[in-house]
């Protein structure tokens, strides 16, 4: 039997929103059939699209033959058949959206970052937590198959005693002066909410802690490498927030995990994100899909001698990872482990605390790149 469940999706007009949330996600699980539950009967979800420009919904509700969309969210909201509430807004407008759909009683799933502070993230959390409502943020990079892999050989202490952990992530943006942009200009504004770090310390938290451990102090550095840009209106802007950033972690146990993230870099790297794992025992390189190993057997010993030719090719002697299970895009994964959680209580510990987490981050570093040192992460209460 189907058992059909409403989603109120705000903000979903965007890229990321249209392609992974709804297309890609909501969308596909309706092409499937829904998700079989443990009852037998078959849970679809139902787009309600919700947004600022009537035009934009419009257009993307016929693309996709989808019934119902407004640009009143109460309206959505007040509908007995709309259970879950989705967030994928520029961030500065999701708190106080957010807030009413908790209000209203519904359950509530959030794109990330969920809150421009940290203190605002946890309030977030504690109003839905009073509430009674069922609550999740996206964290996405769990469920890529590169990182998936990474997760089997750490399991299975492939490892050895884990080191350091490396991450590169980003490409070049273009200005938009020669050749037209490929992110929003809202990026790199501050006054917009933009900033890489608020962006992507985000995932980096829950990415090592999930993986790696618990972060126990960091240290990190932005800049504005690139100071101008051009708009959607093809007018130039100042850009005032940071295109890039450039963090280390201290873990508990003392694993040391440097991230850079930058949209000021050319790719020479296998992907638009690598994750290198040294261990005692081995060294793991995980791209979005792919995963690469070289054991300790396998490790070649270089000489330092820059007066000839290197003798040794280092990308040699790794080891490709089979993909041996299927794998599915990383939104839907999350998307039907959420939809379960509501329907029938199955566990989902990807919640808006979690979410508080991964802005204490963000937070603590712009902090620490405006006092230039080492700061601790205090414990997030509930």
């Amino acid at each position: 039997m189907e058992r059909h469940i409403g989603v109120v999706m705000n903000g979903v007009t965007g890229r990321m929103g249209t392609n992974q949330h709804l297309i890609r996600s909501i969308l596909a699980i309706r092409k499937q059939g829904g998700i079989a539950l443990s009852d037998g009967d078959h849970l679809i979800p139902d787009p309600v699209l919700v947004g600022r420009n009537r035009g934009k919904l419009e257009r993307l509700a016929a693309a996709h033959d989808i019934r119902e969309f407004t640009t009143d969210l109460d309206t959505a909201l007040s509908d007995q058949a709309n259970t879950i509430y989705f967030d994928s807004q520029v961030t500065e407008l999701r708190v106080a959206a957010t807030e009413r759909a908790i209000a209203a009683g519904k359950a509530v799933y959030c794109e990330k970052p969920t809150a421009m502070t940290t203190e605002a993230a946890l309030e977030l959390y504690r109003k839905a937590k009073k509430a009674g409502v069922k609550n999740g943020v996206v964290q996405d990079k769990l469920w890529l198959p590169g990182l998936l892999k990474l997760r089997y050989l750490i399991d299975s202490g492939y490892f050895g005693r884990i080191l350091s952990v490396r991450g590169e992530f980003g490409y070049w943006v273009f200005d938009g002066f020669h050749q037209p942009t490929q992110r929003p200009s809202w990026n790199y504004r501050k006054e917009d909410g933009g900033g890489i770090i608020i962006d992507m310390f985000c995932h980096w938290r829950y990415v090592i802690d999930n993986l790696f451990g618990p972060i126990r102090s960091l240290s990190a550095v932005g800049a504005t490498h690139i100071p101008q840009r051009v708009d959607e209106k093809g007018h130039p802007y100042a850009c005032t927030a940071e295109d890039a950033a450039y963090g280390t972690f201290m873990l508990e146990g003392g694993i040391v995990c440097h991230f850079n993230s930058s949209w000021a870099v050319r790719v020479r790297r296998d992907d638009l994100l690598t994750i290198q794992v040294d261990g005692t025992d081995g060294t793991a390189v995980a791209g979005l899909r792919e995963c690469w190993v070289q054991s300790e057997p396998e490790t070649p010993k270089p000489v330092w001698n820059p007066d000839v030719e290197q003798p040794i090719d280092f990308y040699e002697n790794w080891m490709k990872m089979p993909s041996r299970d299927p794998y599915e895009n990383a939104f839907k994964v999350q998307w039907e482990l959420f939809l379960r959680h509501v329907a029938e209580d199955a566990p989902f510990r990807w919640n808006l605390l979690e979410g508080a987490r991964g802005v204490q981050l963000a937070e603590l570093g712009l902090r620490s790149w405006k006092e230039r040192r080492w700061i601790d992460l205090p414990s997030l209460d509930e």
